[in-house]
């Protein structure tokens, strides 16, 4: 501890504790509110992300806390189930992240194709900027994307006519996109450090305050213990219902995947120790199991504060547990400066958020790897804003899985005609799977009447079951059309996975 202090880690680990503090404070209370749960469950897990995960952390830069990834399960699982029966399922999330740390598979985590996590993100995104756009405007926002969007023009004319929301707020809004995107590109080089989100919080909090407008403000509890709402046996046993399991199961997955893809992303940005990935997924799993017990929201390890942290020059993990005893004393010593902000002010943030989710200059860096990989990304993220965010991911690993498919059994069929009439021959080099029957079926229909076939397999690599039954089936019916294949069966055979082996 004392080489600590003396190699100077403490002050560069305290600046960027402050520095991922100030990040931190909006945010969670902004993704709190978009999940539709009060702003303290929002710190309650910032404070858990930063100290107690902080304290086991397998990834020695990265920040955990409220994710805007996981917002939009959180609305969906409330608004079907109840606030009562998030605490358990992110309980059974956590205690499944556990164990996958546990058993070692942290690593498997990262298998997920950068195409569909791409997507994942990018749909998440539209989704924030769908129902966040309303609450912009202290409008109450729709259960699902496309309704968000469909909405809009009758909030807006809503609006402006006082029947529901407030052009007051929908100004606060605006005015906070506005900050943000001015700091982003105009803010001195000396003063990097500072947030953007929360020059716009503070300055437009102030602007509300003094002006005396009418907008609706964040409801932060003055005792922050009392926003803890430990789950009931009742609730425990809700866990029964396949629908809270699939839910449980699905926030584990989407937590670990982005929790580990971000380790990866901060591990390039700095030279420092690298991640162990199974226990970053066991802290995250420690970390999710206390949310669960306090009935707040899931955590994951979030890019933004991470990235913030890496360029603050923080050199441990100090740095993130600093951050959460800030979070801890400002919710606990200040709660009544925070229910100044107006709501208006953290929508704008996560619209703002959400837009940069959305980043559409990934299709032409993603097209290096083939445009199929860009396909999949801008598939997955159709798929989450038409359907829903497991729907969504589910379809962008079967279209990976699809194109996976395609790419392994690449098969050349080439029909040669003879010099000598009545003879031909039927080439196929590659792999021959049920995804090419339909290429050979169609050559071989153009095989004329009255020919004798060659099949040709020295460049066939492998043959599955129904590329065979075709190839027989044809033989057997050949001579119905006075053809006649012929082949080295044995050869054949010997490219069926199995066979080869048993010869």
């Amino acid at each position: 501890m004392s080489n600590y202090f003396k190699q100077g880690l403490f002050g560069r680990d305290l600046l960027g504790s402050i520095v991922v503090f100030l990040v931190a404070l909006p945010l969670c209370m902004g993704i709190a509110i978009a999940s539709g749960m009060p702003p303290a469950a929002g710190l309650i897990t910032g404070i858990v992300g930063g100290i107690v995960v902080g304290m086991v952390a397998g990834s020695p830069l990265q920040v955990s806390g409220p994710a805007a990834g996981l917002a939009v399960l959180v609305f969906e699982l409330v608004r079907e189930h109840g606030v009562m029966a998030l605490g358990p399922v992110v309980l059974l999330a956590g205690l499944i992240q556990i164990a996958a740390g546990l058993c070692r598979v942290g690593v498997w985590f990262r298998m997920c194709s950068p195409a569909v996590v791409a997507g994942m993100l990018s749909g998440i995104g539209v989704l924030i900027v769908a129902s966040q756009l309303h609450v912009l405007m202290d409008a109450l926002p729709k259960a699902r994307g496309l309704e968000n969007f469909a909405a809009l023009p009758g909030a807006v004319i809503d609006a402006v006519q006082g029947d529901s929301g407030s052009m007051t707020a929908l100004g606060v809004g605006v005015a906070t996109i506005a900050i943000m995107l001015g700091w982003e590109k105009l803010r001195p080089a000396k003063l990097r450090f500072v947030p953007g989100a929360l020059l716009a919080v503070v300055s437009l909090t102030a602007i509300v305050q003094f002006g005396g407008l009418s907008v609706k403000t964040v409801d932060v509890p003055a005792n922050l213990l009392s926003a803890v709402s430990l789950p009931s046996f009742g609730n425990m046993a809700g866990l029964l219902e396949p629908s809270l399991m699939i839910a449980a199961l699905t926030f584990a997955f989407i937590a670990s995947a982005e929790t580990l893809l971000s380790a990866a992303a901060v591990d390039r940005m700095h030279d420092g120790a690298r991640t162990n990935y199974d226990r970053e997924l066991t802290a995250q799993g420690i970390g999710n199991t206390l949310c669960g017990l306090l009935g707040a929201l899931p955590m994951t390890g979030v890019i933004v504060r991470s990235a913030a942290n890496v360029q603050a020059g923080s050199a441990t993990r100090m740095a993130t547990i600093m951050h959460g005893g800030l979070l801890l004393v400002f919710a606990s010593l200040l709660p009544w400066l925070m229910r100044m902000t107006p709501v208006a002010c953290l929508a704008g943030i996560l619209v703002f958020t959400g837009v940069k989710m959305v980043n559409f200059k990934q299709v032409k860096s993603l097209a290096e790897y083939g445009k199929g990989t860009a396909w999949i990304y801008v598939g997955t993220t159709v798929a989450i804003v038409a359907t829903d965010l497991l729907a969504g991911v589910l379809i962008g690993f079967a279209l990976s899985l699809f194109r996976l498919a395609l790419r392994s059994s690449r098969l050349k069929v080439a029909l040669d005609h003879h010099d000598e009439p009545g003879t031909a021959s039927l080439r196929l080099e590659g792999s021959a799977t049920f995804l090419r029957v339909p290429s050979v079926a169609r050559t071989l229909e153009r095989v004329p009447p009255n020919t004798r076939l060659q099949l040709e397999v020295d460049r066939l690599h492998h043959v599955d079951q129904a590329c065979l039954e075709l190839l027989r089936e044809w033989g057997r019916n050949a001579s119905a059309r006075g053809c006649e294949l012929v082949v080295d069966w044995q050869q054949l055979n010997q490219r069926v996975e199995g066979v080869r082996r048993a010869a």
